[in-house]
């Protein structure tokens, strides 16, 4: 592909991104029969896309059936949280490089379209490349293959999509991106339990569903509606991780539990999953990450490093082990 068909194709596709809000999602005046739309034609309590198998407005026929793999990809990790502000997407970030950093060839999906927050993190923001065959080539970083909204609309242009829109942007980043031969593609979810994960988990299989969570009893009700979700759908729970977990004073090197401390594991105890352990609040964590340089590139708090190499390390024995089963 020469450079001038290059950015006419990537001219196209920004229409797309930045217009297809207009004519997809915004209630058109086209039939709203699709999941995510507002119709009140089902039968109360069954709603769009969430696997009933019965009066989901497309006729008997599962949703889960059309899954089908990423050609290349082994294994896909789903990082969930039910509530927003817990670090998930640094979380995601961080976990993508210790798994590179252990010789695995990552990508890492930025599927919250309404906060896209990976250019930010990875310190890189630019238009991806088409191929010849039309799809996207992924920009990368760090060794990590990526792909987010905002690296195809303007940084401060709101993504005001709803679910139509939304579905199809979230498979085209799936289906439409040359992701290439992959060990494990990271998909840092947004909060909630909407469109785009029920879009991802009926889309493609998922291997793995870590949820992050602090330790705040408001945040982990809504970590444990993650994993409710996960397991109604049928997606293999990895763990629960604990983030902001405690502080330690760089001064006085006094230990402080603001948010309270081990409620995660101790929900993970109850609800029968692995507890992947407790990431402290760090102020380089934050001032890294809006740096672009994520702290697992660091060769500083080894109590960090040493929770995302141990869940990194279980990833990949894991899948060792699903591969020789």
């Amino acid at each position: 592909m020469n450079k001038e068909n290059n950015e006419n194709e990537m001219n196209g596709n920004k229409d797309y991104y930045e217009e297809g809000a207009d004519s997809c999602g915004c209630g058109s005046g086209e039939e709203e029969d699709s999941c995510g739309c507002g119709s009140e034609s089902e039968e109360e309590g069954s709603s769009c896309g969430c696997g009933g198998g019965e009066g989901h407005g497309h006729g008997s026929k599962n949703p889960f059936d059309e899954q089908t793999p990423i050609s290349g990809v082994k294994n896909i990790i789903a990082v969930a949280s039910g509530k927003g502000g817990v670090g998930k997407s640094t979380f995601s970030v961080n976990l993508a490089i210790t798994l590179a950093n252990q010789g695995k060839k990552v990508g890492l999906l930025d599927a919250d379209l309404y906060g896209p927050s990976v250019p930010t993190m990875m310190g890189i923001n630019k238009r991806p490349d088409l191929t010849s065959s039309n799809k996207i080539v992924p920009l990368e970083k760090f060794g990590i293959k990526l792909m987010s909204l905002g690296f195809l609309i303007p940084e401060d242009a709101p993504a005001i999509w709803r679910g139509p829109v939304v579905m199809q942007v979230i498979t085209q980043f799936l289906k439409d991106v040359e992701w290439g031969e992959i060990d494990f593609l990271v998909v840092d979810l947004p909060p909630g339990t909407g469109d785009i994960q029920l879009t991802l988990v009926q889309t493609v299989p998922i291997n793995f569903a870590v949820v992050v969570s602090t330790p705040q009893d408001i945040s982990l009700i809504d970590a444990k509606k993650a994993l409710a979700m996960f397991d109604k759908v049928n997606v293999p729970v990895f763990g629960i991780v604990e983030n902001m977990s405690y502080f330690i004073c760089p001064h006085c090197n006094k230990r402080s539990d603001i948010f309270k401390h081990g409620g995660a594991k101790a929900a993970a105890e109850k609800l029968g999953v692995n507890f992947l352990g407790e990431i402290p609040i760090v102020e380089d964590i934050c001032e890294l990450s809006d740096k672009g340089e994520p702290i697992m590139t660091k060769d500083i708090h080894p109590e960090v490093k040493s929770v995302f190499n141990k869940i990194s390390d279980s990833l990949i024995l894991r899948s060792e082990q699903k591969v020789g089963a």
